[in-house]
């Protein structure tokens, strides 16, 4: 063979990934944000600080590194800005994550009804 010339080793068969990644599970899929938006009817579900202000956004019970499952609509609240900041960027909106995860949020808005 010259030198210079390229002859790359034969690659195996097409690979694929088995399980899902991190990002794969914590998105949110059309059926999920559907039923999220159903449970909710447009309204902020942060109970007890919010006044039933618009929901925009879905908040994560659980942080995305953490889940260990592709994202269900118990993984989620719906709120407005404010409560999603504060939920994400507080001490006291952390530890009411936790309270809620380790309810369940659909029993979590059960309870407050």
């Amino acid at each position: 063979m010259p030198v210079g010339d390229f002859n790359p080793a034969p690659k195996p068969g097409k690979w694929q990934r088995v399980k899902p990644t991190q990002r794969q599970m914590g998105d949110i899929s059309a059926k999920v944000d559907k039923q999220l938006k159903a449970r909710s009817k447009g309204t902020c579900e942060v109970r007890g600080r919010c006044k039933g202000a618009p929901a925009l956004e879905r908040a994560h019970m659980i942080g995305r590194r953490l889940i260990e499952r592709r994202t269900t609509v118990d993984d989620l609240l719906h709120a407005c800005v404010a409560c999603h900041r504060w939920l994400d960027g507080t001490p006291e909106g952390i530890r009411f994550k936790r309270r809620v995860r380790d309810i369940g949020t659909t029993e979590y808005l059960r309870r407050r009804e």
